[in-house]
């Protein structure tokens, strides 16, 4: 992904149109380099194991989208970038719930990226970090 305002406003502006159209109230998408600096902004407010494996996972995601140039994936990442934004804003994530209609949308590489994620969350809670040669902790995104 071109993360420049031109090239997200280029190509999908057309498509955010169509998309704003079906919404009450849609907000605009933010742009990548801020979305990314909000959230983690937003991450300052978790507790320090969470903090981390968040920043480590939002910085490798938004690295391997970084040159996507399709307009539908750019607008589909930041939106869904822009939700978690606001789930953590308020605190939503401590109740929040994936549906079953959500999972069955994601691709099976998806899947697994969730999975693997859950398993890392059980780690730290449970203090079963892995541990490096050197002895570092290593969460593995």
């Amino acid at each position: 992904m071109q993360l420049t305002r031109s090239s997200l406003y280029k190509g999908s502006s057309q498509l955010l149109k169509a998309t704003n159209r079906g919404t009450r109230a849609a907000q605009p998408l933010l742009p990548p380099l801020q979305l990314y600096r909000r959230i983690l902004r937003e991450h300052k407010h978790l507790p320090t194991a969470q903090r981390e494996l968040g920043d480590q996972y939002v910085k490798n995601e938004f690295k391997l989208h970084k040159d996507i140039d399709n307009p539908l994936h750019i607008v589909g990442f930041l939106t869904s970038w822009q939700d978690y934004l606001r789930m953590i804003s308020r605190d939503g994530w401590k109740e929040e719930r994936l549906s079953a209609a959500v999972l069955e949308k994601m691709s099976p590489e998806q899947v697994t990226q969730l999975y693997e994620l859950m398993k890392e969350t059980e780690n730290i809670r449970n203090g079963t970090m892995k541990k490096g040669e050197n002895g570092e902790e290593i969460i593995k995104i």
